[in-house]
């Protein structure tokens, strides 16, 4: 299923930024990256579940946000790009 992920952590003090890096290194290392605090993820349900509950524990809820959009198996239609930096498709090619 895809989800789209966004986060803002408050940088306003150390832990903070170093919030910041986790939140956005865990989304790295399991979504695309499409815009600065928004990742794309295309994961079976048990994955995005043990993701989501990584990023809970990495935020201070008093502070920061998480927001999870559920675009589902069918989310090509229910995405449209306009502008600079191209799309990517996940269910293409990949080169390494």
């Amino acid at each position: 299923m895809m989800v789209l992920i966004s986060y803002d952590v408050s940088t306003s003090d150390e832990g903070g930024r170093k919030r910041l890096r986790k939140v956005a290194k865990e989304c790295q290392n399991h979504a695309q990256r499409v815009q600065n605090s928004v990742f794309e993820a295309d994961l079976d349900y048990s994955t995005f579940l043990k993701l989501k509950s990584r990023l809970e524990g990495m935020i201070d809820q008093e502070k920061d946000s998480l927001r999870f959009y559920y675009l589902g198996n069918h989310w090509k239609r229910r995405i449209e790009h306009i502008g600079a930096k191209k799309t990517y498709d996940p269910e293409g090619v990949i080169i390494l």
